[in-house]
């Protein structure tokens, strides 16, 4: 078992070696999260669709519906921030499933295509979008066809590569990619005293043998740096005399590792999908721009006797189709939330990138390396508005109920604020490690403000503008 180091005992240390003590305990836990979470996805999609008399307290899919978008996801992202990883590492039963499943897989090597640095961008567009053609927030066999679908192909990556190692949650997981981002936002993390680790070649781990672990997510310990990859597991706690959980500052990781940590696909993540495609997906109920166009598009295809994409025979996995629920989307219907969900992803990714390029451009000469640091100055705004366009549904539920909800502007107001604020500081403190001259700073700075205008846009338009 290993300890912690002379000195080394503060109250989050010693949070941290509680963990790799109750390792078991953990892994108990997660198979209790692993047993609700199949209940949630496979009885409701088995069960009649509820109908108008249905409520939350009476009914299995409504239930289950507020529970995974209401209450569960909303939670999750919230938990990046204030926990980093944890609910990777102790809770998440996809994270398990594949865990336990390579246990008794081939072990094979990983692929080049599988470690492909694009792919938590390409993977949170695709289930993003294609989670809104089936309407996954509102059918629970779409439920079971998106997050059950990752989860059978988490387990058989895990059957096919690696050896008691979490392949899937390292490379193709669809949240993967933004964990990483909000984590980095986390007030602690597991951190590495190198010196420590150097010595224990020569004096072992508290005076012993070093004892092996084994890093599920594949993370090259001696060198891990900030909290963005790491699953909080534990596991790691005291190895080698040389890691604990400690504090740190929020803005630790993303101004002093950003410009490490930096690439073009965590940009692309944050500005054309955090910032693009989930605001698209979020939109689009509420848009009369999408209506006005849907109607254009059917009245020329009907003056053009053009009839079959108004024809409503697509199938359920395909395109929602519930005709007891009225809820049916023909071709064009489908064809146009894919349509609008990408190109608001492409107009508010673009506008963001021009400004932020701009604002790289006023530190002195552009670099790329400062622009994707810089961009990560919008993680703060960028986790906040998938999280308050998820908890729409958490209200739209509530208001079913008839649950007072006067309250929602003005704490949505707050919450906006609040990022608004964490994003600018996290930019400016950036803006120093690229200048020193406070007009230069200033200047760039005037851009990044730009930025979230054109982000709080967004949200404007949703909760408030569309809605009068």
């Amino acid at each position: 078992m290993s300890s912690l180091a002379p000195g080394r005992t503060g109250w989050l240390a010693q949070a941290g070696q509680w963990m790799q003590r109750h390792g078991a305990a953990i892994r108990g836990i997660q198979w209790v999260v692993v047993a609700v979470y199949a209940f949630l996805i496979l009885v409701p999609a088995v069960m009649p669709l509820p109908d108008d008399t249905a409520h939350l307290w009476t009914n299995l899919t409504l239930a289950a519906q507020f529970v995974f978008w209401g209450i569960w996801w909303p939670f999750v992202l919230l938990s990046m921030v204030m926990l980093g990883r944890v609910w990777c590492g102790v809770l998440c039963p996809e994270g398990a499933l594949a865990e336990f499943a390579s246990k008794y897989g081939r072990g094979r090597a990983i692929p080049r295509w599988m470690r492909w640095g694009g792919w938590p961008f390409v993977a949170f567009g695709i289930t993003t979008i294609y989670g809104q053609m089936v309407s996954v927030y509102q059918y629970p066999k779409a439920v079971l066809l998106v997050l059950g679908g990752s989860t059978f192909a988490a387990m058989i990556i895990g059957l096919l590569y690696g050896r008691e190692k979490r392949v899937w949650c390292k490379y193709l997981c669809p949240v993967n990619g933004v964990f990483a981002l909000l984590a980095r936002l986390a007030p602690f993390h597991f951190k590495v005293d190198e010196d420590a680790w150097r010595r224990s070649y020569k004096e072992g781990e508290h005076g012993h043998r070093v004892i092996p672990i084994n890093c599920a997510p594949l993370l090259p310990l001696r060198n891990m740096k900030g909290a963005a990859a790491c699953h909080m597991c534990g596991r790691c706690s005291g190895h080698r005399d040389a890691i604990a959980l400690t504090w740190r500052s929020p803005s630790t990781e993303v101004v002093q590792l950003g410009d490490k940590q930096a690439n073009a696909w965590d940009t692309a993540l944050i500005l054309y999908g955090l910032l693009g495609i989930a605001i698209g997906a979020f939109h689009w109920t509420g848009s009369p721009w999408f209506i006005d166009l849907k109607m254009f598009f059917a009245t020329w295809l009907v003056d053009h006797d053009i009839t079959w994409p108004l024809e409503t025979n697509a199938p359920w996995f395909l395109f929602t189709h519930y005709p007891e629920q009225n809820d049916v989307f023909s071709w064009l219907d489908g064809s146009m939330i894919i349509g609008y969900i990408v190109a608001t992803g492409v107009a508010y990714g673009t506008a963001l990138l021009a400004l932020l390029m701009v604002g790289t451009r006023m530190l002195g000469r552009f670099s790329w390396v400062c622009l994707h640091h810089f961009a990560q100055g919008l993680i703060p705004i960028a986790g906040t508005g998938v999280f308050l366009g998820l908890s729409a549904t958490t209200l739209s539920l509530l208001r079913a109920e008839h649950v007072p909800l006067w309250w929602a502007s003005d704490v949505r107001i707050g919450i906006l604020v609040i990022a608004n604020v964490w994003s600018a500081w996290l930019a400016w403190l950036v803006t120093r490690r690229y200048s020193t001259q406070l007009f230069q700073r200033g200047l760039a700075m005037v851009w990044f403000m730009a930025a979230l205008a054109v982000v709080d846009s967004a949200w404007w338009l949703m909760f408030w503008g569309w809605t009068r």
